[in-house]
């Protein structure tokens, strides 16, 4: 095992006290002047954690996997992804919403990369939207109440909240939602702009899909004057709508209205799910998806990218066009990773999100000095008792290969390999390497805080490649 050290991001967004909190950042770990967005525990290129290794050297992550990818990533992962770590693993803070965004699909990951290296832009520019080949299809885990806005929502509802709200804009999104098109490449006129825009594969989509493309395009295209009083008008609606689904959805519109305000994008709110997380409640975002983070702490964990297509709800650079060239326009609900699979993935004290890729899963566990159940624990059973009753007990273990992260969330840990064992505390790390086989962690033997009073518990996080 190897101590790692996170990588910090400041953007405007992020929080002035929690992750440095958690991290002990700063005189006593308390608030900062800069807003600390995400601490990355990362292999990719741009930004890679530090490693130190046994005889206290320390070396990028990214270096230490490329002079021994057998020993660092395994047999199995190096075939599958090279010697490089197939995910990037972060803890996230947001203050106010982040930016309504898309994650390129694959081939438009790769296509944008080499488009922009031919433009001769570089990869750290601010006007860059393609840091790396890779599609970016990323899971995020609630370390607290955690707000977002991910993916459409069925098109009835979105007429619904739009009409609601007594703009032009709004209107004009309404309008685009319901104007048909009779004959094919002939758009409605005052639309075409949008039709223009949509990718080939739009040649086969029903239309339904084409109206919510316009809709969302005439927000994210609209110019900052046509967002006058924008925000009086969604605070009426708001006081309007029934349901707590369709106020959850006026809620984040409304934030995102006051952090951003001018900005017509942030309408686009109205079209998406509006997803409520409490602490150990996951939602998984393919590449592809809408989405904007409102509020709240969360792990976050994806494929080893860094690419992300920005609409609106920033100061960063936006990139419209591709962005709508990998947008996925079909209405879908939320991906919850946990639900499909979850009587396999809940065990005592410890829950396993495993999307259906290969290159990460997520650990959430909790250890203790008594035989206390961790209170997540109940109120996960209590939502999917059903299914775990109908699937029956089942037990999955961390996986004893591959490369794997372990961070203490809380209190502190003891992790244990074939070769070594360490005491992590709270906003502590390691990486351990595939050669090190299986990983046990269990409470400390004798560990004792500094005010003297033994340790009752510990939370961590552990990501890894699937097993």
């Amino acid at each position: 095992m190897f101590p790692i050290r996170a990588v910090e991001k400041h953007y405007a967004w992020g929080s002035y006290d929690r992750l440095q909190q958690m991290f002990h950042l700063g005189q006593e770990g308390g608030g900062s002047s800069e807003p600390l967005a995400e601490m990355w525990f990362s292999g990719h290129a741009e930004s890679p954690s530090a490693l130190t290794l046994s005889g206290g050297d320390t070396v990028p992550l990214t270096d230490a996997i490329r002079r021994d990818p057998m020993t660092m990533l395994g047999e199995q992962d190096s075939r599958l992804f090279g010697p490089t770590l197939p995910y990037l693993f972060k803890v996230i803070s947001a203050r106010i919403p982040l930016s309504l965004q898309v994650h390129p699909l694959d081939f438009e990951a790769r296509a944008g990369f080499n488009r922009e290296n031919a433009a001769g832009i570089p990869r750290e520019a601010p006007d860059r939207s393609f840091k790396d080949t890779l599609a970016k299809n990323e899971m995020v885990v609630a370390l607290e109440p955690f707000t977002a806005s991910v993916g459409f929502s069925p098109v009835a509802f979105q007429l619904t909240l739009l009409r609601a709200v007594d703009h032009p804009l709004a209107r004009l999104m309404a309008e685009a939602l319901t104007a048909r098109t009779f004959h094919m490449g002939v758009p409605p006129a005052q639309f075409a702009q949008a039709d223009a825009m949509m990718p080939v594969s739009s040649l086969i989509w029903p239309d339904s899909r084409r109206r919510v493309f316009r809709a969302f395009h005439t927000a994210i295209t609209a110019p900052e004057e046509s967002s006058a009083a924008l925000g009086a008008a969604l605070e009426s609606a708001s006081q309007k709508v029934k349901g707590r689904k369709a106020h959850a959805v006026m809620d984040n519109a409304l934030q995102a209205a006051q952090a951003f305000p001018g900005d017509p994008s942030v309408l686009c709110l109205l079209m998406l799910n509006p997803v409520c997380l409490e602490e150990g409640e996951s939602v998984y975002i393919p590449a592809g998806t809408p989405h904007a983070y409102i509020h709240g702490t969360a792990a976050e964990i994806m494929t080893n990218s860094d690419n992300v297509l920005r609409a609106g709800m920033t100061p960063k650079h936006r990139d419209i066009p591709n962005l709508l060239r990998s947008l996925d326009c079909q209405p879908n609900a939320p991906i919850d990773p946990s639900s499909s699979m979850i009587a396999t993935l809940i065990m005592h004290n410890m829950v396993t999100y495993k999307p259906k890729i290969s290159e990460y899963m997520l650990v959430y566990g909790n250890v203790s000095a008594g035989e206390a159940a961790w209170p997540l624990m109940a109120r996960l059973n209590q939502r999917y008792g059903d299914l775990i009753e109908k699937l029956g007990p089942r037990r999955l273990m961390i996986p004893r290969k591959g490369p794997r992260i372990l961070l203490c969330t809380e209190g502190a840990i003891q992790c244990s390999t074939e070769y070594s064992s360490v005491t992590l505390k709270q906003g502590q790390a390691v990486f351990i390497p595939s050669e090190d086989g299986r990983v046990v962690v269990t409470m400390p033997q004798s560990t004792v805080q500094e005010t003297g009073t033994a340790t009752e518990n510990g939370s961590f996080l552990l990501a890894a490649t699937p097993v």
